[in-house]
């Protein structure tokens, strides 16, 4: 059932992403987080001295999937329909069954009747011509011409068009029509988007065979072939057919025709009666922010075999967890309480047509109910309480008003792509003082942002007393808050090392956020820390493995790094796995001498998973980072031009290859390719920071320092352009200027260590010793246990 390669898309949301997206996916792919030369050649991280060996973890053992004695294969969904009636019709009328189709006079909502839409900086026609639908828009070079649409993509409450392009590419146009007002929109409004910006509808981060199409098909394989570089995209059938969710199902089919007592029923992982992992974990493959690690998924993996889902960091999420950027459903649910006490997608919402279980506030009152009991017995209802939810006595608003709707209060939510409201589901209880606090949006001051926020927050008071959310858990050592705790390690305040330390040695943390907070761990080094990252490493959750090789890598010294990490090179996980080989890479070939075979497995696993994606600019300069640290240098090149070639506006894979020229003895082949992309990118900080490192190998010193200024006026927030800059003042005698960028920086960013120990560096030299001790007091509130200041 395979279809013609004109159908070609990526994978995580429907259509054209907001720059935030583009630029989150791209730091997801890049795997190799830290590798990137022009940073590390010039960052100085002080590393904790060695501490006292903690015994390595054990290995996790796999849970072993349902075995079938030969792979199952895609069959046709109407063969579904004879034994699955109901089902099949319920999947009918949902928006999955219509999640993408052929363009028809039925199927296209838009208005194709020669309209002109004029946008921020371009305008567009929509018309209809021998029978096909077409729109005339600025292609890559800037110049207007008419491309077919291929697909529809969506329904509601927008329609995105999918349109054909050379190499069987399918690119989402940034024009969609809204199928409630009528009219057609752009999807990043204000943002100025022309044939020169990375986020124009020809570029890769609008091409929908790696960002969307994986969601909208079933059975879908991106087939890029480097050498043509063009897709052959493939999928079974056109919408997210029932084996999307439950795999192929040939030898269900042969079950049926003779069914027996197998409780898989012949399916690799029968969703019928699974654990809520496997089920959130289903849904997650395209119900979350993730990056794809092979080319399609297989059902009997975990999620962490065939993607890498973003923690919860602070650009996709607010401080206490709630959604910020568009990240979908995943990350909320698996951090909340529901899903702790064993709630699934599927006691919410029907699995087949996608719609809730029941209207208003119904759904929620199946636990939440005058009995105190939910719905299922293998839901935890500890903690229920027998009471009318749905009163004005509970939720103080009028019957039938949006204040009484549970939604309105512990799902509150944001619009997407404009018109696209989506509930944040980590079901969370409203808080407005402590919101305010915090800086964080909340329920009551978001509905009721027309009235004082301090009148808000003490009419809650008044109707809920003392809110469950502030009350402090019954210990003598009471775990923080998470939000709170996050505040603390992300700013920099007083007793951030402590709040993250006793926050994670909590049991009761959702992985995702204890994932979370191991990112946050290598910020503060110490002998706890170092402990408590070596801990998670043996965690059940493979998302707390990553984090936690992430973050050994950054606390424990190299020759410590071996040990703790090796039994994570056969991780059940394949996420894990990668990880942890990239991290072994980076020691000196001498600690690495007892476990070569061991990881070069694992590093040949790294490398298919960057060829697996060899459509992405970012995963090439992956496999260039991975040659150069495993002495291939000859391999090294193609990757970067390869990069380059995939997209070449990825300006970190140009300022690698001008690097990798110098070092070769080809200055002015660099010199001219830098040089080159300044012209083109005269905004870029990275390229003019780029420059200033490539002046100081010279002996340039002026010039350099001339081109580190203009590296922070263009990126006046990046912290490494700014600390580079300070270094490059001191050295040329400006002491009192280095100081001041590092003050500056160190104002935007307390957290910068390397900043901090820096400055107090310089300003010991001037002899400024009280400002050295107000510097080093502040990193002792922030971790006293900081290796730096037993050399005080």
């Amino acid at each position: 059932m395979s279809k013609p390669d004109k159908k070609k898309s990526p994978n995580a949301a429907p259509g054209p992403l907001a720059r935030r997206i583009y630029l989150g996916v791209a730091c997801l792919l890049l795997l190799a987080s830290g590798g990137a030369w022009w940073y590390v050649q010039n960052s100085t991280p002080t590393l904790p001295p060695a501490l006292p060996q903690t015994p390595p973890p054990t290995a996790i053992k796999p849970v072993a999937p349902i075995k079938v004695d030969k792979p199952a294969t895609m069959v046709a969904e109407q063969q579904c329909q004879g034994c699955h009636q109901g089902q099949f019709q319920d999947w009918q009328r949902s928006h999955h069954q219509r999640a993408m189709q052929e363009p028809t006079a039925e199927t296209v909502l838009g208005n194709f009747s020669g309209v002109t839409f004029k946008g921020t900086t371009e305008t567009t026609r929509f018309f209809q011509k021998d029978g096909a639908f077409w729109v005339n828009t600025p292609g890559a070079d800037g110049k207007p011409a008419d491309f077919k649409v291929a697909y529809t993509f969506g329904i509601e409450p927008l329609q995105q068009y999918l349109l054909e392009y050379p190499g069987g590419r399918l690119q989402a146009l940034g024009v969609a029509w809204d199928t409630q007002k009528k009219r057609w929109f752009e999807l990043m409004p204000g943002e100025r988007i022309d044939h020169k910006d990375e986020l124009h509808w020809t570029r890769p981060a609008q091409n929908a065979n790696f960002m969307c199409v994986e969601c909208h098909t079933t059975g879908f394989k991106r087939n890029f072939d480097a050498q043509t570089d063009s897709f052959a995209s493939r999928w079974d059938a056109l919408g997210v057919g029932c084996q999307s969710c439950h795999g192929p199902a040939s030898k269900h089919l042969e079950w049926a025709a003779r069914p027996d007592r197998d409780s898989a029923k012949g399916f690799d992982m029968p969703l019928k009666g699974s654990d809520k992992v496997t089920l959130v974990e289903t849904c997650g493959r395209c119900h979350a922010r993730r990056a794809p690690l092979a080319d399609g998924f297989e059902q009997k993996h975990r999620l962490m075999d065939d993607y890498l889902p973003s923690n919860l960091t602070r650009e996709l999420y607010q401080l206490d967890g709630k959604i910020k950027d568009e990240v979908f459903e995943y990350g909320s649910f698996v951090q909340s309480k529901m899903f702790a006490k064993g709630v699934k997608c599927t006691d919410c919402h029907n699995p087949h047509s996608g719609e809730l279980k029941a209207p208003g506030n119904g759904v929620c009152l199946q636990c939440h109910n005058t009995a105190g009991k939910p719905t299922r017995p293998e839901i935890d209802g500890s903690g229920l309480q027998a009471k009318n939810y749905d009163s004005p006595e509970h939720h103080h608003h009028q019957p039938g008003t949006p204040g009484a709707q549970c939604t309105s209060c512990h799902m509150p939510g944001k619009f997407y792509m404009v018109n696209d409201y989506r509930h944040d589901h980590g079901f969370t209880i409203p808080n407005p003082l402590h919101a305010q606090k915090l800086g964080t949006p909340d329920a009551c001051l978001s509905c009721h942002a027309d009235k004082a926020s301090s009148k808000v927050a003490e009419q809650f008071r008044l109707w809920y007393a003392s809110p469950a959310a502030d009350k402090p858990a019954p210990s003598s050592n009471p775990a923080p808050r998470y939000d709170d705790t996050v505040a603390k390690a992300r700013d920099g305040l007083p007793g951030a090392s402590r709040a993250l330390h006793l926050l994670l040695e909590s049991a009761d943390l959702p992985a995702i956020r204890r994932a979370t907070l191991l990112a946050e761990l290598p910020r503060y080094p110490s002998q706890r820390s170092m402990e408590l990252a070596a801990i998670a490493l043996n965690n059940k959750e493979p998302q707390v493995r990553h984090a936690a090789v992430e973050a050994v890598g950054q606390l424990a010294p190299p020759q410590q790094q071996a040990s703790l990490l090796l039994p994570r090179l056969s991780d059940p996980v394949r996420a894990v796995r990668i990880a942890t080989a990239w991290q072994l890479a980076q020691l000196p070939p001498q600690l690495r001498a007892g476990f070569e075979s061991m990881l070069a497995k694992g590093l040949e696993e790294y490398e298919s998973v960057q060829l697996s994606l060899a459509e992405r600019a970012e995963a090439n300069l992956n496999r260039a980072l991975l040659y150069q640290a495993t002495n291939r240098a000859n391999e090294v090149e193609p990757a970067l031009r390869a990069a380059l070639k995939r997209n070449p506006g990825f300006l970190p894979a140009l300022v690698s290859l001008s690097q990798w020229l110098e070092n070769n003895y080809r200055t002015d082949e660099a010199r001219q390719l830098l040089d080159e992309a300044i012209r083109q990118h005269p905004k870029s900080g990275l390229l003019q920071h780029a420059r200033g490192l490539a002046l100081v190998r010279k002996g340039e010193r002026p010039q350099a320092l001339a081109a580190f200024k203009e590296a922070v006026r263009l990126s006046p927030d990046d912290d490494q352009f700014r600390f580079v800059l300070a270094i490059a003042l001191h050295d040329s005698g400006q002491q009192e200027e280095a100081s001041k960028q590092l003050e500056q920086l160190l104002k935007r960013n307390p957290t910068n260590r390397s900043a901090r120990l820096t400055l107090a560096d310089y300003l010991r030299e001037s002899g400024q010793m009280q400002k050295v001790q107000m510097l080093m007091a502040e990193l002792e509130q922030q971790n006293p246990d900081d290796p730096a200041l037993r050399r005080e």
